[in-house]
């Protein structure tokens, strides 16, 4: 469960802690995490009053005309960090952001992702993430610059003295969970210097911000063992891929479990085949904000077990859609494509409006396909009706951009500024000559 401390907790804590700055953080439609510093002693104001600051500043929010912004704390996100000094400490405070008329800002991430909850509770329901957030962990050259030269030879599930790894996972847990974490597990992942911790399910807009805390914390405790963290989807080729599988669910506002019916076929209730139906029906459009750079598209390929088709299944992993064996109040849909690069309050927002418009519109899934998608030739996967995800940002923003639920769901602000942005950056990537053309007709022609 969420924390909850007041205004009066909130100042207790600095006194008591002998914290001497914080840091108000707020993240920018692109999924980049910003800040503005404060001392102690301005705290007290800011709680109140909160923090103006220069939107125009910040890609996605404001033009320069109507700058001026305000960071609203929202004191339950209070956090001292472990890892910075123990006297004069560092703490965090999460803000939502307004405009200077007192509204919330709807070019806020944050603040997208509140509002699908309430149209979410408005409905009766209320929806828990847990996701798997896997990185990699490269060294680092004389300069204190990364490479792309693992620190291992591990694989999966793999012990020291191949998994080097280990100590600086190890130090990455306990730092998230003197932050108020619950770790469920933590791992070496399949590719060499890849690493994969798991934190327990909650309320999505916790999870959105432990996604963003866990990115600082992991990158922070990896330069204190001098690595470099990175959660770039496919840093290196011919190998896997790291991604942030969404595992999801309803529960009602009593408490229980609404994906879950002991009478229904595979222990599953006609909420959760609607809600699979519309994350099925709206993906392609969503994947833009899940996939959200080149280099997505070069992790969704057969081959490396990232899901690449729009099927779902409880018996097999090869699909988008996965329904692990847990039932009562564990069953899931776990949504496989998402990766760590994604904006997790917009993608979580999107995921959850998919899921809503299946339920609202009584929407039916197809059949489970049970078999291995990846062993099927093109003729069996159209016979099963199994289409595949964008193949590239092009692809996916072209999606994007075709979808009513998407613009609605983000606003128009955000759905347009994230449209020109993102499709200035499939140009500078179309346009930019890559080493691999070099090398393929440099000296061909």
């Amino acid at each position: 469960m969420a924390k909850s401390f007041t205004n009066k907790d909130v100042l207790k804590m600095v006194e008591e802690n002998d914290v001497k700055f914080i840091r108000l953080q707020f993240t920018d439609v692109f999924g980049i995490l910003k800040n503005v510093a404060i001392t102690a002693k301005q705290l007290p104001r800011v709680l109140e009053e909160g923090a103006m600051f220069d939107g125009s500043s910040i890609d996605g929010f404001v033009r320069i005309e109507e700058s001026d912004m305000t960071l609203m704390p929202d004191t339950d996100t209070f956090e001292i960090y472990p890892w910075r000094p123990q006297q004069g400490k560092v703490a965090r405070i999460i803000c939502d952001v307004y405009t200077t008329d007192g509204e919330p800002y709807m070019g806020c991430p944050r603040n997208v992702l509140k509002k699908v909850l309430k149209e979410a509770k408005d409905m009766g329901y209320i929806m828990n993430v847990g996701p798997e957030c896997e990185f990699f962990l490269f060294q680092t050259d004389d300069n204190g610059n990364p490479t792309t030269e693992t620190h291992d030879d591990g694989g999966y599930f793999d012990l020291a003295p191949i998994d080097k790894g280990e100590d600086a996972r190890r130090d990455m847990c306990l730092t998230l969970e003197e932050m108020g974490f619950e770790i469920e597990a933590s791992h070496h992942e399949v590719a060499a210097g890849q690493h994969e911790i798991d934190f327990k399910y909650t309320d999505a807009l916790t999870v959105a911000d432990h996604i963003m805390t866990f990115k600082i914390v992991v990158k922070s405790i990896a330069a204190r063992h001098g690595l470099y963290a990175t959660f770039m989807p496919k840093p290196i080729y011919g190998i896997n891929g790291s991604g942030m599988h969404a595992n999801q669910s309803l529960c009602t506002l009593e408490g229980k479990n609404a994906f879950y019916d002991e009478n229904g076929e595979d222990g599953l209730s006609k909420i959760a085949y609607n809600y699979i139906a519309g994350i099925m029906a709206h993906i392609k459009s969503i994947a833009a904000v899940t996939n959200p750079t080149v280099n997505s598209y070069k992790r969704l390929v057969p081959g490396y077990e990232a899901p690449c088709y729009v099927a779902w299944s409880g018996k097999n992993r090869s699909p988008l859609i996965r329904i692990p064996a847990s039932r009562g109040s564990g069953t899931r849909v776990e949504v496989r494509n998402p990766d760590p690069t994604c904006n997790p309050y917009l993608a979580i927002a999107l995921l959850l409006a998919a899921g809503l418009d299946g339920i609202k519109k009584d929407l039916t899934p197809p059949p489970a396909v049970n078999k291995n998608i990846f062993a099927m030739s093109d003729e069996q996967m159209d016979a099963l009706g199994v289409t595949s995800l964008p193949g590239s940002l092009y692809d996916a923003l072209q999606e994007y951009k075709a979808d009513p639920l998407v613009k609605e769901t983000l606003g128009e602000h955000v759905f347009d500024t994230y449209y020109e942005f993102k499709t200035k950056e499939w140009d500078s990537y179309r346009l930019a000559v890559h080493p691999w053309e070099i090398d393929e007709y440099l000296t061909r022609y």
